[in-house]
C-alpha cells in the first residue's frame, strides 16, 4: 500500500492498495477565533455557538496582554511576540457572556495565540 498527499485544496490523499487507488479529502481544518469581551478579556478558540453576544468557546485560552500587535486585528493575522505576552493554559470550553468582537485567526496567528505562555 502506498499513500500519498496532493496539495490541493482541500488537500486530499490518495492510497493506492493492490493497484486500486482511492481518494479521501483531508479534514478541514477548525477555524480559530478572537473573541474580545465587554469585562471578561480576550480569549481565543473554536466558537462551538453563538446567540448574540453569547459565544461558547472550547480549547479556549485566555489572552492576558501581548506585544508585537497594535490592535486585535493584528493579533489575529500574525500573532503575538514572545516577550511580555501572557495566554493561560487551554481551558476546555468557556461561555462568554458579552462578546462584543469576534475575529478569525489565521493560521500563523491561531498556532501562535494556542501557545500558553506566562513567564516571569
Amino acid at each position: 500500500m502506498k499513500t500519498i498527499t496532493l496539495p490541493t485544496c482541500p488537500p486530499v490523499t490518495i492510497t493506492v492498495d493492490d493497484g486500486v487507488a482511492s481518494a479521501t479529502p483531508d479534514p478541514a481544518p477548525v477555524p480559530v477565533f478572537l473573541i474580545r469581551t465587554y469585562s471578561a478579556g480576550v480569549h481565543v478558540g473554536e466558537i462551538v455557538s453563538r446567540n448574540g453576544k453569547e459565544v461558547t468557546l472550547t480549547n479556549a485560552h485566555r489572552v492576558w496582554r501581548w506585544r508585537g500587535a497594535n490592535t486585535l486585528h493584528e493579533l489575529s493575522q500574525r500573532g503575538a511576540a514572545s516577550e511580555h505576552t501572557r495566554i493561560s493554559e487551554k481551558s476546555p470550553s468557556i461561555i462568554l457572556t458579552e462578546a462584543i468582537e469576534i475575529l478569525e485567526c489565521s493560521s500563523v496567528a491561531a498556532a501562535n495565540l494556542r501557545t500558553p505562555r506566562w513567564g516571569s
